[in-house]
């Protein structure tokens, strides 16, 4: 533990005690040292944008977990800013491995960190109702061997797999979790807000997280039936590959340069990183 580790546990702890913040998630050092130079409170990793960056999928079999670790430490070591870890399913089954992983996720200087119920195998999307609260209480059991209190998000991804009751099952999940020892809930892919307000009702006084990753929803709007967290997921690197693709595809197919025109500044990027060289 270092002390900026235990300052960003104690910061992290605060934010969701009350009000709604948002929870961006950058997927290099630079998206993380400007997120933070905007103003945010806190960062979450990315599994999808980093995955991307790397050109590769997001799955939880594209990436050995030393690579997922090397990254999550990459961010953390970038910002003084809490950081929770994207940790998808623990990049394991059983809960004895997952308890390992997330001791070592913590040993890279996390905040906090989810761990979610998909399996990542389209043949069974989600480990069965025991299994996956054994899970959560695993990961439980390792933060609090670690003695570091970073923040424990448990993730239903009932809605993300498609399942025909996904707002029953992660009502009935996250409930489960709660009581497993989760510090947060989180359904991403639940949009409806009166679904979002259920799972806020069902859940108090634990704080929620809701995924933004299309326009719609409000900070405001989820501020106001108690949400407590916002995280935009892969949002903000896909908004960045959106201007990629739509740049490259215009040279390649007209062989002009239009779209540069709401390309960030040089100027700009440069004086806001001048700051960390060295660092």
């Amino acid at each position: 533990m270092t002390t900026n580790q235990s300052s960003a546990i104690e910061v992290f702890h605060r934010l969701h005690e009350s009000g709604c913040f948002v929870l961006p998630n950058p997927w290099d050092r630079g998206t993380a040292r400007y997120l933070a130079h905007v103003g945010f409170k806190a960062l979450a990793t990315t599994s999808a944008g980093f995955a991307f960056a790397r050109g590769l999928p997001d799955s939880v079999t594209a990436m050995e977990v030393d690579e997922v670790l090397d990254h999550v430490r990459d961010i953390c070591e970038s910002t003084s800013l809490p950081v929770n870890a994207d940790f998808q399913n623990g990049y394991a089954d059983e809960p004895e491995h997952v308890a390992a992983n997330v001791t070592r996720c913590i040993e890279c200087g996390v905040a906090g960190l989810s761990i979610e119920d998909a399996t990542g195998t389209p043949e069974s999307p989600l480990y069965e109702d025991p299994l996956a609260v054994e899970r959560v209480k695993a990961a439980r059991q390792a933060i609090d061997n670690s003695k570091l209190p970073v923040v424990l998000t448990a993730r239903c991804e009932a809605f993300l797999v498609g399942h025909p009751s996904a707002h029953r099952v992660a009502m009935d999940r996250l409930l489960a979790f709660a009581d497993a020892g989760a510090d947060c809930l989180y359904a991403p892919g639940v949009r409806k807000l009166d679904e979002i307000q259920a799972i806020v009702q069902a859940v108090a006084p634990k704080p929620v997280n809701v995924l933004v990753g299309s326009p719609g929803l409000t900070v405001a709007q989820l501020a106001d039936i108690g949400v407590r967290r916002v995280s935009v997921g892969s949002a903000l690197s896909r908004a960045a590959w959106g201007a990629f693709m739509r740049s490259a595809q215009e040279i390649n197919d007209a062989g002009t340069f239009n779209a540069f025109a709401d390309a960030g500044g040089f100027a700009d990027l440069n004086q806001v990183f001048a700051q960390f060289v060295g660092k």
